[in-house]
């Protein structure tokens, strides 16, 4: 974390509503974050999902950017994605996010993008901090809705993909979120015959035994419906999971092969792939096979975004879901993501496409006394290079410190289950050893 940031985490300032994430802290996030600017009267796009404390929340925030002089518009419940684009489109200078993504309707947060569409850098993050609690009073700016931010939105995702999407059964599980009015619409527009299911906030349901982080709920509808595909999108719209007319899931991993070999056949594909240390080993293998190239990044979506601006290259993302194509936004956008895969698809079921073959994985999250203690740990790191060797063409290891719990989780990938299993006991048994 850069020095000065304090309360902007990974993906904003996140926590508790009315407890951490106050009225009060959300007033003064959007005064500094408007005074940051630096420009004249500045215009601020403000969009939240469906949580109780989204409006809450929104209005306070608005406060404070027209406290600090700007124009804070409202935009509604909307995917986070579209504030990206939308801030983009529109000319404005900043765009605010009030979610807490697929975390409990219990929490909310606030992040920002600057005026290209980008989330705010952790320089700019801790430009922001610095910035709370010295804001001088001066003219004050005006808060008004701004209407018709759906509907550009949902232009912008029919004129980058134009899909005939006519006679294809989709089911999409919107998790009680803020792509419950967008994901339908965009389907239907572009032909899809499409049930959808967590379409029916009530301000506490959202990511409630549903969306991406409940998958099961949408296995279950596209099996017992007669959907050749289904997709899950988390509470705010940045990720999406796909599930196919067997029943199978796919996650961000598959869908990002899926795409990078179709953009890469077509010439369309600049640069190579960007995924995070949490990527299966065998995208790495079905990647290198198409002879795309392959970058990494520790976990988390800004890390990737990060790597995608410094290399100049267009596809990313994440195992959990994040799809990001600059192309489209500098940012995770699950709707984008979800026509990416029907784009793909073509004429094809996704039962049927193998754009790579996953290894069997063991994950084991290994409580410990110090997780920051397993650096100096010899001995661990001793067994890591012994099993990595073994596993070398076939398989990996990786062990790494929870940022947030005190566990360290150990991960082995391998041809077969058995053996994934047992290289990942081994592992368990030497942190225990050494650090427990």
């Amino acid at each position: 974390m850069a020095s000065g940031r304090k309360l902007f985490g990974t993906d904003g300032v996140r926590g508790e509503a009315g407890t951490f994430l106050t009225a009060e802290l959300a007033t003064a996030l959007g005064r500094a974050a408007t005074a940051a600017l630096e420009a004249e009267r500045p215009q601020v796009l403000i969009v939240r999902d469906t949580r109780e404390s989204g409006p809450m929340l929104e209005s306070a925030l608005a406060a404070g950017v027209a406290a600090a002089g700007g124009d804070a518009l409202l935009g509604g419940v909307l995917p986070t994605p579209a504030a990206a684009i939308l801030v983009r489109r529109l000319g404005l200078d900043l765009a605010a996010v009030v979610s807490a993504s697929h975390n409990p309707y219990r929490d909310n947060g606030i992040k920002f993008f600057d005026g290209n569409g980008a989330k705010l850098d952790d320089e700019a993050e801790a430009r922001v901090e610095a910035l709370l609690e010295t804001v001088p009073a001066g003219p004050v700016g005006r808060v008004r809705e701004l209407n018709g931010g759906l509907e550009d939105y949902l232009r912008e995702l029919a004129a980058a993909f134009q899909l005939d999407l006519t006679g294809r059964r989709v089911v999409l599980d919107c998790a009680n979120g803020a792509t419950h009015l967008a994901a339908p619409a965009i389907f239907e527009r572009l032909g899809a015959e499409v049930e959808a299911i967590g379409v029916e906030p009530d301000g506490r349901n959202i990511n409630e035994g549903c969306g991406s982080t409940h998958i099961e709920a949408l296995r279950e509808r596209v099996a017992s419906g007669g959907a050749e595909i289904g997709f899950a999108f988390d509470g705010d719209g940045d990720r999406v999971l796909a599930v196919d007319a067997a029943g199978r899931v796919h996650d961000g991993d598959e869908l990002i092969a899926l795409a990078a070999r179709g953009l890469a056949a077509r010439n369309e594909l600049r640069g190579g792939v960007v995924v995070t240390v949490m990527s299966n080993y065998g995208f790495h293998r079905a990647m290198a096979e198409a002879g795309i190239e392959v970058a990494v990044t520790k976990v988390g979506d800004r890390h990737v975004i990060d790597e995608l601006r410094r290399r100049g290259w267009s596809l990313g993302g994440e195992q959990s879901g994040h799809i990001i194509a600059t192309e489209f936004v500098a940012t995770g956008d699950g709707i984008a993501a979800a026509l990416t895969t029907m784009r793909e698809l073509g004429d094809a079921s996704l039962a049927d496409a193998v754009p790579m073959e996953k290894l069997p994985q063991t994950l084991v999250n290994v409580e410990v006394a110090d997780r920051d203690a397993v650096a100096g740990a010899a001995e661990v790191w001793a067994a890591v290079e012994r099993e990595a060797e073994a596993l070398e063409g076939r398989g990996r290891v990786l062990l790494r410190p929870s940022g947030t719990e005190p566990l360290v989780r150990v991960m082995v990938e391998a041809p077969s289950a058995e053996e994934a299993e047992a290289v990942c006991d081994r592992l368990v048994a030497v942190v225990r050893a050494e650090l427990t």
